[in-house]
């Protein structure tokens, strides 16, 4: 691996190096010096504001004859070396088939949305919570009504009612395998004093969701919690298919919301446990696992 452009001798080196412009993914991919172009697929793209606690992708990268392929290990560290992203990180990166698909070959996708009830006005919020949750003024949530209403959702359902004008999907028929609520724990920095803030977790999982599916079934989840809809109201809502109704149409703000894992079942579940034997080819592509905070990318929940 070569040095980083940082490091490279200069002609006046008593002069401040200026530091690397942070660069993407992608464009820190094609700083490996692969022989062919390096194409980096993404599992699971999301919207400007939402967060990706972990996400998955995967490339090919071709090295010249007679050059050993880069370990997991330096391939992580040369692409974060290259990075410089203050959003972004490589976790891991390891080698897979080469007929892996990091998007195609997702069997699991979860997505957790994070609520904080009791909140009057935005500096009630500490400014370490900021845009990592929805505030809302009420001080409770009818939680019960709000899992009862979520059984509605469960199973497979044609769930245009909760798609965004835009997708790319030829059917919106998915399966949602689970829909829960629950109080969270607690953030650690909220202080004893601010004691009225209640922090809740909702999450979806899904092999794959429509474009704001995950927002828009939050915003009509926290209708019910609210007591702005009964949770029957939620199965018509579903069985209407219609994506500009009343209730529906409302999207949680995408700041709440976290990827939190992409799963792939013939890999042996979670990416960060596979571990592979024998001896792979250069030319093999490797997976990697990323960490962001509100990438500025669109595309798909």
């Amino acid at each position: 691996m070569g040095a980083p452009a940082l490091l490279r001798p200069g002609l006046r080196p008593a002069l401040p190096t200026p530091p690397q412009a942070a660069l993407s993914p992608q464009e820190a991919a094609k700083r490996l010096n692969s022989v062919v172009p390096v194409k980096f697929t993404i599992s699971s793209r999301t919207d400007a504001g939402v967060h990706a606690l972990c996400n998955a992708a995967h490339l090919d990268v071709q090295r010249r004859s007679g050059q050993p392929p880069f370990s997991p290990e330096v391939l992580a560290e040369a692409l974060n070396a290259h990075l410089r992203h203050p959003a972004i990180r490589i976790l891991q990166a390891f080698r897979v088939p080469s007929d892996f698909h990091a998007r195609h070959a997702a069997t699991s996708r979860t997505y957790l949305y994070r609520l904080v009830t009791g909140c009057h006005r935005p500096d009630q919020l500490s400014v370490f919570e900021r845009n990592r949750c929805w505030p809302l003024r009420a001080g409770c949530l009818d939680v019960g009504a709000m899992q009862e209403a979520a059984q509605h959702l469960l199973g497979t359902h044609d769930f245009s009612a909760f798609q965004s004008a835009g997708s790319p999907a030829t059917s919106s028929v998915r399966t949602l395998r689970r829909a829960s609520v629950s109080p969270d724990p607690g953030s650690p920095f909220v202080l004893p004093q601010e004691n009225r803030l209640r922090f809740w977790n909702l999450e979806f999982e899904s092999q794959s969701f429509l474009y704001r599916q995950v927002r828009r079934m939050t915003a009509v989840l926290v209708a019910v919690g609210l007591g702005a809809l009964m949770p029957a109201q939620v199965k018509v809502i579903l069985e209407s298919r219609d994506p500009l109704g009343r209730h529906q149409a409302r999207v949680a703000p995408a700041h709440g919301l976290f990827l939190k894992s992409v799963l792939y079942g013939r890999l042996g579940g979670n990416p960060a446990s596979v571990q592979r034997e024998g001896k792979e080819a250069p030319g093999w592509p490797k997976n990697l696992q990323l960490e962001n905070s509100s990438p500025k990318v669109g595309g798909l929940e």
